[in-house]
């Protein structure tokens, strides 16, 4: 037994010799470097943990953020297109410091005559236009449809100062706002409306010249208060048009006084519905309540057509409260049908909402609230209960824009009410995002303006799990024997984007305005990269729980990137720095692919790597006990006399060596390995991922092992690992089933596959003919 152990020692420390000679080669010398390493922690990129956001992700116990109150008295004058408001904002300060002034935000003012949104990107001449376009863009003076501020009175009445730098406004305060104190202030004001089909507004109204009406979608419509907190101070950059918002929660008291025959709804409730409804409204309300399984129509089409000619001269005032909100928008026209159902949350029911004009028939009569109902019920599975009372999706031509409870959608279809698969899948798939949207960023407050891919990118990922439980809840809207057609969210549909120009690529975590494309940055991107986080990552067992948490730890409060990052790791146990460094902090991409792939075999004489190394060191058989030995069978004269031959039969006294050191239970176990093979995986690509590996064998087996990607955390270029078999290994391939949004499939094979030619492709295609 003695000798035995003596053996293995030696054995042992043999092989710990050849593994330090192999990297005893002599190299000249390079200077020092920095760790630029995947997996170094990410200390550096985020901010440092304090008392009000820990370093778990959860926020610290010194957290605390704004609120700010509304009263708003709002009425719309349908026929010049403007509207009027005045409102008394109540500011409560609940930051550990005094405040000498206040920030508004006054967006609409990026759509005044002298904005300077339209000079910041640089223009060339086309070479030809329409001439539509021609007189917009060199004949039109162009629409005014800035804020008109009539003034800004403290509670007693009296003026206060304000500064409008573009799209902000700053109110001074007569005396500092002390930590825990408020103050209440007005402000008047009036603006033309944008028609949004134009100038792609994010609201405004739609003109339909053949009935003469227009139909209204508001939003962005009031002074808001900006964003105070630990991490920006003031949130006052400018809005330019691509970076959203940032905003505060309150208390909404609003009356919107508009046309008596219009049609509205809006955030918050309803507080005077038996004075703005008929009684068959009324009746038909309290059936919708109780009705699960479809909507209830509140106004008909008939009803709705009837109302296009009527154009009142009368006024009817809607009353509405919204508590704990961020944001504010309404939608009214004479033209709406609308519809509602109700949709079981958890213990409450929650209304699902349709207003749409005929335009939207039939189209809209059949999916829209259908779409928000199941929306609702995917994204509270995979975060919280939906907390607000109902959902709106508003029909609006070419829009997609979200506020609390409300949301503007496209998707019309043709005059004679056809519609394409494209139309309808457009359509039930921006109501999904934008009714998403209610999520992220309504409850789970991320700062837009800075961060545009926390509440586009977050709600794109989740809106590719509502789009396949749509598709499976309602098989009869897809195609037979098909999942739901989304456009973002699978690994494959980012690889253009990731393989293209690096001169106009992005990494996620930049400003939205600073973006060349920001579809695919702040909406595909970071969708797609928690797609496979979730599924080749972590798993879904782990991903979904972390996901959950981080969206009840951040429920109505303000959450940074760290926030989220942190929390999925606190609540996951799973080490990602190296991930959110590649995905989210970089344009790299992910390549893996196979390099090369040796054979050896078994043989109890040294093989000529072995007999050069006992060489050097002036060794020889002797001064080893026996080994095994293996050598590469087609470059090793060794290897190739041995080709075939089991390790019982190279050496009879090693198989008792190995045999002596084992139980009875064990050795019945044994399989003795009849092929090896050395694999060098390699990784162009920046991104280290999980290394997925199909090994095919000659009996028509397969078997699949995931490398975790720790695997490349001391090489970042290759790796290599040996496989022993009973069967001889015939092919290799990498990321099998695209998981991981592999740029260059051509090297994710061994043998290599080579793709036909052109041309053979042709000669194929006309033997098949």
């Amino acid at each position: 037994m003695n000798q035995i152990k003596n053996y293995a020692t030696g054995v042992l420390l043999l092989f710990a010799t050849i593994l330090l000679a192999q990297e005893e080669k002599i190299y000249e010398r390079d200077p020092g470097h920095l760790n630029e390493s995947k997996f170094r922690q990410m200390y550096q990129e985020f901010a440092t943990p304090n008392m009000y956001r820990s370093a778990s992700g959860t926020p610290g116990p010194n957290y605390y953020q704004q609120q700010a109150d509304y009263e708003m008295d709002i009425e719309l004058d349908d026929k010049n297109a403007r509207i009027y408001g005045e409102e008394t904002i109540t500011y409560h300060n609940n930051a550990p410091e005094a405040l000498e002034f206040l920030w508004l935000q006054l967006d609409q003012n990026v759509r005044a005559r002298d904005s300077k949104a339209p000079l910041r990107n640089g223009s060339g001449v086309n070479v030809a236009y329409t001439a539509g376009s021609f007189a917009k863009t060199y004949l039109d003076e162009g629409f005014d449809g800035g804020f008109n501020i009539e003034f800004v009175k403290d509670s007693n009445g009296k003026p206060l100062p304000y500064t409008i730098n573009q799209t902000m406004m700053r109110v001074d305060l007569p005396q500092a706002l002390k930590s825990g104190e408020n103050v209440s202030f007005s402000v008047k004001w009036w603006y033309n409306i944008p028609d949004h089909t134009i100038n792609r507004a994010r609201s405004g109204y739609e003109y339909f010249e053949k009935d003469g009406n227009r139909a209204y979608v508001i939003a962005q419509f009031f002074p808001r208060m900006a964003v105070y907190s630990d991490v920006e101070g003031w949130q006052n950059h400018q809005f330019w048009g691509s970076g959203e918002f940032a905003l505060p929660f309150g208390n909404y008291d609003v009356s919107i006084t508009v046309p008596a025959d219009h049609i509205l709804d809006a955030t918050g409730e309803l507080l005077n519905r038996k004075e703005v409804f008929s009684k068959e409204m009324m009746k038909r309300y309290e059936q919708a309540k109780k009705s699960y399984d479809k909507p209830v129509l509140i106004v008909t089409q008939e009803e709705a057509e009837a109302a296009e000619k009527s154009f009142s001269e009368k006024k009817k005032t809607w009353k509405f409260r919204a508590e704990n909100v961020r944001d504010y928008g309404f939608a009214t026209s004479r033209k709406f049908i609308w519809d509602m159902q109700a949709v079981k949350i958890g213990s409450k029911d929650v209304m699902a909402v349709s207003l749409y004009p005929k335009e939207g028939n039939p189209l809209w009569e059949e999916l829209s609230t259908k779409a928000v109902a199941s929306t609702l019920k995917s994204y509270s599975a995979h975060t919280f209960d939906y907390p607000y009372h109902k959902a709106i999706s508003v029909h609006a031509k070419n829009q997609g824009m979200e506020y609390p409870m409300i949301c503007w959608n496209y998707g019309r279809p043709n005059e004679d009410g056809t519609y394409s698969d494209r139309t309808k899948y457009g359509m039930i798939s921006v109501i999904i995002h934008e009714v998403g949207h209610n999520f992220f960023p309504m409850i789970v407050n991320s700062d837009e303006r800075q961060w545009g891919w926390m509440d586009e990118g977050l709600d794109t990922f989740m809106q590719y799990l509502a789009e396949q439980e749509f598709g499976e809840k309602y098989p009869e809207v897809i195609a037979p024997n098909e999942k739901y057609p989304s456009r973002r969210g699978d690994p494959s549909k980012i690889i253009p984007y990731m393989s293209g120009d690096q001169s106009t690529i992005s990494p996620i975590m930049s400003n939205p305005e600073n973006v060349y494309k920001l579809g695919p940055n702040a909406y595909a991107k970071p969708a797609t990269a928690l797609n496979i986080l979730r599924e080749t990552v972590m798993g879904r067992e782990l991903f979904d729980h972390a996901f959950k948490t981080y969206s009840q730890r951040w429920m109505f409060k303000h959450p940074t990137p760290e926030d989220f990052f942190r929390t999925m790791e606190d609540a996951s146990a799973v080490d990602l720095d190296w991930f959110w460094r590649s995905w989210f902090y970089t344009t790299d991409y992910v390549d893996i692919g196979v390099k090369d792939v040796k054979k050896y075999v078994v043989s109890d004489k040294p093989g000529k790597e072995m007999q050069e190394y006992m060489a050097s060191r002036n060794l020889t058989e002797s001064d080893f006990p026996p080994l095994v030995y293996l050598a590469e069978q087609n470059k090793d004269s060794i290897g190739k006399s041995m080709a075939g031959k089991t390790p019982s039969e190279v050496s009879s006294s090693l198989k008792e060596f190995m045999l002596d050191n084992l139980t009875a239970e064990e050795r019945a176990r044994v399989k003795e390995p009849k092929y090896f093979y050395e694999v060098t995986f390699n990784k162009p690509g920046g991104i280290p991922m999980p290394l997925i590996v199909e090994y095919t064998y000659s009996d028509g087996s397969s078997e699949e092992v995931t490398y975790p990607p720790e695997i490349w955390r001391k090489n970042d270029a290759e790796v290599r690992r040996v496989i022993s078999s009973q069967t001889e290994l015939v092919a290799i391939t990498v990321d099998p089933r695209a998981e991981t949004a592999d740029i260059d499939v051509t090297n994710n094979s061994w043998p290599k596959n080579e793709a036909p030619s052109e041309f053979n492709q042709f000669k194929e295609g006309i033997k098949g003919d």
